[in-house]
C-alpha cells in the first residue's frame, strides 16, 4: 500500500471500531467514515484527542460525499453495513440501500480516487443452507435472507470492479463475530433479556439451530493476516472458528457468565425449527484456506462466547451505572 491513511467504513461499529485500533497500533493513520446510525463514538473514545484518527459523519448512500471522503486513501476496509439480518424479513429495502447502495457508492469512488484494495466484510450468510458443515468458500452461494442476499451482491460488485477496472478486493466471509462492544446478535439479546428478567429467557427457534463463534480479536486478526498476504486480484476468505456450538448451548453459557443457570427457556421456533423466517439451522464455516496463511484462532466457540458475554454484561452494566 502505497497511501499512508487507511479507510475503516463503519469504524465506530462493533467489528469497524476493532479494526481501527489495531491498524492505529500498526502505525496507520486511520479515515473513519460512520453515519452512526448503529456504531457509537463511545467505541473510538481511546483515540479522542490523538492524531492518528479522523471520524467523518458520512452517510455511504451519498455518492458525492462519498467521493470527498476517500480522497488521498491507500485502502479501505468496508465495515459499513446494517447488521439486523431480522430486518430484511419485514423491511427488505433497509438492506438493499444499506449495504448494495452504499457498497456500490464506495466502490466508485475507490475507483475514480485509484484507491490500491478493498477490503470488504461478507458474511457467512451468503451461503444460505449449506448441504453440509463446514462450508467452503467455493461451495454455492445460495442466500435464505435479503441480508445474505445483499452481501452477496456486494460480492459481486467487488468481482466485476475487479475485472474491470483494476481494483485488488479481498472478501472476508465472517462467522457470527462476538466479543467487547457488541449490540446485536444473540449473545447480546440474552445478555439483555437476563437483565430484565433473570428468571425466563426467550430463545427464538427451537435452540438446535448450529453456528460458529469467533472472537473479534481473532476475527480482526485474520483481516490483517489475509490484507496483508493476498496476491490475486480478488480473493475470498472464510473467518471463523474450527468448532460449533447450539443456541441453547449459548444460552448456557450466557447463564453461566451471569449466574443465573436456572432461568426458564421460553423456545419460540418457526418453520423447521429457526428463529424467524430468512433464519438458518446450521452453518459453519471451513477456514483451511485462511490458516493457509499461517493464521489460526486462539478461542473456540464457547470460549469466544464466554469471553464476549462477560465484556458485554459489564459494558452495560457500567453504561447503567454511569447514568
Amino acid at each position: 500500500m502505497k497511501g499512508g491513511t487507511v479507510l475503516v467504513t463503519g469504524g465506530a461499529g462493533f467489528i469497524g471500531s476493532h479494526m481501527v485500533d489495531v491498524l492505529v497500533r500498526e502505525g496507520f493513520r486511520v479515515r473513519v467514515l460512520d453515519n452512526l446510525s448503529s456504531g457509537r463514538l463511545d467505541n473510538l473514545n481511546c483515540h479522542v484527542g490523538g492524531s492518528s484518527v479522523e471520524v467523518l459523519n458520512v452517510d455511504l448512500k451519498d455518492a458525492s460525499v462519498v467521493l470527498q471522503a476517500v480522497k488521498d486513501v491507500g485502502a479501505a476496509f468496508h465495515f459499513a453495513a446494517n447488521p439486523e439480518v431480522r430486518v430484511s424479513t419485514v423491511n427488505p429495502d433497509v438492506h438493499f440501500n444499506e449495504n448494495v447502495v452504499a457498497t456500490f457508492n464506495l466502490l466508485e469512488a475507490v475507483r475514480r480516487n485509484d484507491v490500491e484494495e478493498l477490503v470488504f466484510a461478507s458474511s457467512s450468510s451468503v451461503y444460505g443452507e449449506p448441504e453440509s458443515i463446514p462450508v467452503g468458500e467455493d461451495a454455492p452461494i445460495r442466500p435464505v435472507s435479503v441480508y445474505g442476499a445483499s452481501k452477496a451482491a456486494c460480492e459481486g460488485l467487488m468481482h466485476a470492479y475487479s475485472r474491470l477496472y483494476g481494483v485488488r478486493a479481498l472478501v472476508l466471509r465472517y462467522a457470527n463475530v462476538v466479543g467487547p462492544r457488541l449490540r446485536h446478535g444473540v449473545v447480546y439479546d440474552f445478555v439483555v433479556k437476563l437483565l430484565r428478567n433473570p428468571g425466563a429467557l426467550e430463545v427464538l427457534g427451537d435452540g438446535a439451530q448450529v453456528r460458529s463463534y469467533v472472537h473479534v480479536e481473532d476475527a480482526v486478526e485474520a483481516t490483517l493476516i489475509a490484507w496483508r498476504k493476498f496476491a490475486n486480484a480478488f480473493e475470498v476468505y472464510n473467518v471463523g472458528c474450527e468448532d460449533w456450538i447450539s443456541v441453547s448451548e449459548v444460552a448456557d453459557i450466557v447463564g453461566e457468565v451471569m449466574g443465573l443457570r436456572g432461568a426458564r427457556r421460553l423456545y419460540k421456533p418457526v418453520l423447521h425449527g429457526v428463529g424467524w423466517p430468512g433464519d438458518v439451522k446450521r452453518v459453519a464455516l471451513a477456514v483451511e484456506r485462511l490458516k493457509s496463511l499461517g493464521w489460526r484462532p486462539r478461542m473456540k466457540s464457547r470460549q469466544a462466547v464466554s469471553e464476549a458475554a462477560r465484556s458485554i454484561l459489564q459494558e452495560l452494566k457500567g453504561s447503567a451505572g454511569a447514568r
